[in-house]
């Protein structure tokens, strides 16, 4: 029993390393939503369109979307159908979890990785660029490939880890806690003066309520006590 302690320290520091990440990253939408709203006045206030925002907000975007992915696989946050998953019991979760991420997700991360990496290289021996009229370099977005593949197999290493720890214990273990929704619901209805101090409680009483019905279903708790 003394390991799982250990065990959850590591899988707390990758769900920070993938945290911190994933937020540092997230303020491209910013910049994203900046250098759109700046376009889109040169081009029809000004009439001076410029002819390298197009492929800088792909790049952005592509950045993004790539370097918050180990975020969303932390957080538990990746899109499934879990209509029978949901009423598996943890270990039997676990063991599902731990045949796909081994025959399916880490070969094809290995494989991004690897040839990302590759991909990278070539790119920078030519010093790559986009074609346009005002030309930038390809080369610093294409790096970003290998990037988060790495950033995505880490954390995904860690959660074969958490598999294997529920495996042994019968129960998941808890993730590192981040901002939710739920926090969101609190601290606007805590903050809100159109309604009295009771409705304000029972609301937040009833949203816990279903937030934690939701949680049961997706770990399996549920299922587990039947």
């Amino acid at each position: 029993m003394t390991s799982l302690p250990n065990a959850q320290r590591l899988l707390h520091a990758a769900d920070r390393m993938s945290t911190w990440t994933g937020k540092t990253f997230a303020w491209l939408i910013v910049a994203l939503m900046l250098v759109v709203c700046a376009e889109v006045f040169k081009r029809y206030a000004l009439n001076a369109p410029t002819a390298w925002i197009y492929d800088a907000n792909n790049m952005m975007y592509g950045t993004l979307f790539m370097m918050c992915g180990a975020y969303a696989l932390c957080q538990d946050a990746h899109v499934r159908g879990d209509f029978l998953y949901g009423n598996m019991k943890p270990r039997t979760q676990a063991t599902l979890d731990l045949v796909l991420y081994v025959v399916f997700f880490l070969p094809g991360v290995c494989a991004l990785t690897w040839s990302g990496w590759s991909y990278f290289q070539d790119s920078l021996a030519m010093r790559e660029q986009t074609f346009n009229a005002t030309p930038i370099p390809l080369y610093p977005f294409k790096f970003i490939i290998p990037l988060s593949g790495a950033v995505v197999l880490l954390q995904g290493i860690a959660e074969i880890i958490r598999c294997i720890v529920c495996l042994k214990t019968g129960s998941w273990t808890p993730r590192l806690k981040d901002a939710e929704e739920m926090d969101v619901v609190e601290e606007q209805l805590a903050a809100s003066t159109y309604v009295d101090e009771k409705a304000k409680q029972d609301a937040i009483a009833n949203a816990h309520a279903i937030d934690e019905s939701a949680r049961q279903r997706g770990t399996g708790n549920v299922g587990s006590a039947s």
